[in-house]
């Protein structure tokens, strides 16, 4: 009798901004694309990411990811680096584009980055329109998250 193959589950997430959801009020999630170099791309296999600063800024037409830092490839030479926290260019659609920057000019919303995953062989970044919490609201919202827990734990304790 023949083995079964296993299927290998793989997740193709590189890597979430944990604080995007605390600190935000998300409204609108929107996908883009990443110009990246080979060795960035390269380190994201790595899963080596981190969000701690990064949003979307626009200028001339373009929207660009600023802040996050991709960490240099340990195989690249010397020379062939690249820049750790440089700005990288989004690819949207230019209506797209209009829609987040008039947004965000108009009614003081931000637009911050929510995840980067793999999606066929491609870079791609979930980002999200926002408007920031203020602290009652995040105290809030811990509140409920606990009250949800302990709703569910007593819950599981009757079955």
């Amino acid at each position: 009798m023949a083995k079964k193959k296993q299927k290998k589950v793989s997740s193709n997430t590189i890597g979430t901004n944990k604080k995007a959801r605390h600190l935000y009020e998300i409204l609108e999630i929107f996908e883009a694309g990443i110009s990246l170099l080979g060795s960035e791309v390269k380190s994201l296999r790595g899963g080596h990411v981190s969000f701690k600063d990064g949003y979307i800024s626009f200028h001339d037409g373009s929207a660009f990811l600023v802040g996050v830092h991709i960490a240099p490839y340990d195989q690249t030479g010397m020379y062939d680096q690249h820049d750790p926290e440089r700005r990288r260019q989004l690819l949207l659609h230019k209506s797209e584009i209009e829609v987040l920057q008039s947004k965000v000019d108009q009614k003081g919303l931000t637009v911050v980055p929510m995840k980067m995953y793999f999606l066929r062989g491609k870079v791609k970044l979930q980002i999200g329109l926002g408007r920031g919490k203020n602290v009652h609201s995040k105290k809030q919202d811990l509140k409920d998250r606990d009250i949800a827990r302990d709703t569910a734990r007593q819950l599981s304790a009757y079955k």
